[in-house]
């Protein structure tokens, strides 16, 4: 078993409303406003302090996640934002929680068990809850890196909301700039199964859908890592050939020998590739 895909990123800062408001001037659809919920020691599941919203592709999406109750906890959200803001998050899709469990633990990886989640959406038929089960890689130094299994794909992936004004329709590529790209790779290659290979500039780890680049230079031209490690940026593909990007995000992005690039400053600190 190993996993098939990426499956989302998050995209982390201080103010949800202004992630969302920022997002829709890059022209991403965005899901409204839920708080996340988990079960406590109890078994029982109650919110938590952190809240999202998201832009679904055709495959895999973006996350926009913040804390929205300071007063519940933050599942460790406020230290990542004490870092940097931007992305914080990267999750990887698996089919079988229970199968990749027991191979991680095979493995020598120290996970203890499947984290069940869930959060309110708005569904056709009216309130219901999307239910996720989740394996996080442990205290990993380049953010929350974590297997999923979509336990009501439905729910999220309903068809009104994959059409953007911006023609993104698929998450290809998540860059990070680490210290040691061989290091860094082991842990993510451990993690979903699928081994690295050697670039011009680090490694990178590809997927049946998707892929992973480390490196310790620049992410993108004119694009500095606001610490190390991070993780820098996504490579988003459009089914215009960017066309629709261009128009909408004008003077707040520029043109790169790979694509249209949105900085990090009109992006809630991520770099967003359009090819």
């Amino acid at each position: 078993m190993s996993a098939t895909g990426l499956d989302h990123v998050g995209i982390a800062g201080p103010d949800l409303d202004a992630l969302g408001i920022a997002y829709e001037r890059l022209g991403f659809r965005l899901t409204p406003r839920a708080q996340h919920h988990a079960p406590g020691p109890d078994g029982v599941v109650r919110p938590i302090g952190t809240g999202n919203r998201c832009a679904m592709l055709r495959q895999g999406y973006l996350e926009l996640i913040a804390v929205i109750d300071p007063a519940l906890p933050s599942n460790t959200l406020d230290r990542f934002l004490a870092r940097y803001h931007g992305l914080h998050i990267v999750a990887f899709e698996i089919a079988d929680p229970e199968a990749e469990l027991a191979r991680l633990r095979a493995a020598g990886i120290a996970i203890p068990g499947i984290a069940w989640l869930e959060r309110p959406v708005d569904a056709p038929g009216g309130p219901a809850a999307a239910r996720f089960a989740r394996l996080p890689m442990p205290e990993a130094p380049e953010g929350r890196i974590q297997l999923i299994r979509h336990l009501t794909p439905e729910l999220l992936w309903q068809p009104d909301l994959l059409d953007h004004p911006n023609r993104a329709v698929a998450l290809e590529e998540v860059a990070l700039v680490v210290a040691d790209p061989a290091a860094s790779a082991d842990r993510f290659a451990r993690l979903v199964g699928v081994a690295a290979t050697p670039t011009a500039d680090g490694l990178l780890l590809a997927l049946p859908r998707g892929r992973v680049r480390f490196t310790t230079g620049d992410p993108y031209p004119g694009v500095t890592a606001p610490c190390v490690p991070c993780i820098a940026g996504v490579t988003l593909r459009t089914d215009d050939g960017g066309a629709a990007i261009r128009r909408i995000a004008g003077a707040a992005g520029r043109e790169t020998a790979d694509g249209f690039l949105v900085p990090p400053a009109a992006a809630g600190g991520a770099a967003l590739l359009f090819q």
